[in-house]
């Protein structure tokens, strides 16, 4: 009695079971089974909107690193076309400082404004006013560069006149305006512009270097007497 007692539970209990395992098994395949639910077209607006931001944000990366490597690229031409520039100048600059002759004379001083003072034979032939800086030459051309130097000091300036005139045949080869021939003698200033205020009417050995050729009318090449 006891036995058929137990058989009784016993097979209660296992059909129990299988009729729950039973079920679970036909709840899984209903899941497997159910269709996907689709994205409504809010959704798949949202969607799209968020690929185009992204796509949208990609391609502003990608032209903004084209942007700053063209930026690198222009730059660095432009750096080396800076850098070729200056080459060139300091080239250049360098070439004119190299003078395209050199000698020594005897140099006297004038100061022609048309005053009719010392022998004043009127304005510099090259129409240029009268100025420190602007020497007579008996043959040079009229805007011819020359630096002349003596005892230590330089000035740099340009033959804008004829002279001296008689001297030049002695080898007195450059008249000096009033201002350059005091500086050149001690560092010092004239008493006016046509007066040195030292006694002194020549320098001897003035060293000179013509630097750049003029256009004006003369003759290159070693000074002539007039």
């Amino acid at each position: 009695m006891h036995k058929r007692a137990m058989n009784v539970v016993m097979t209660t209990v296992t059909g129990s079971c299988l009729a729950g395992i039973l079920v679970a098994g036909v709840a899984l395949a209903n899941d497997d089974d159910a269709p996907k639910q689709k994205k409504t077209p809010t959704e798949l607006s949202m969607m799209a909107a968020q690929k185009q931001a992204t796509d949208a944000k990609a391609q502003q990366a990608a032209q903004a690193q084209a942007q700053a490597k063209a930026q690198a690229q222009k730059e660095k031409a432009a750096a080396a076309k800076k850098a070729e520039e200056a080459k060139k100048k300091a080239e250049a600059a360098k070439k004119a400082a190299q003078p395209i002759l050199t000698g020594k004379t005897t140099a006297s001083y004038f100061w022609d404004d048309g005053s009719g003072i010392n022998g004043d034979t009127g304005a510099p032939a090259s129409g240029e006013p009268m100025q420190k800086g602007l020497f007579a030459s008996p043959s040079w051309p009229l805007g011819t560069k020359v630096k002349v130097t003596y005892k230590g000091r330089s000035i740099t300036g340009f033959v804008g006149d004829r002279g001296p005139g008689a001297p030049s045949s002695s080898g007195v080869m450059l008249d000096l305006d009033t201002y350059t021939f005091r500086y050149l003698l001690d560092g010092g200033k004239p008493d006016s512009d046509y007066d040195a205020g030292t006694g002194e009417g020549h320098l001897q050995g003035v060293k000179w270097e013509v630097l750049k050729w003029g256009t004006g009318a003369g003759t290159r090449g070693e000074p002539q007497a007039m």
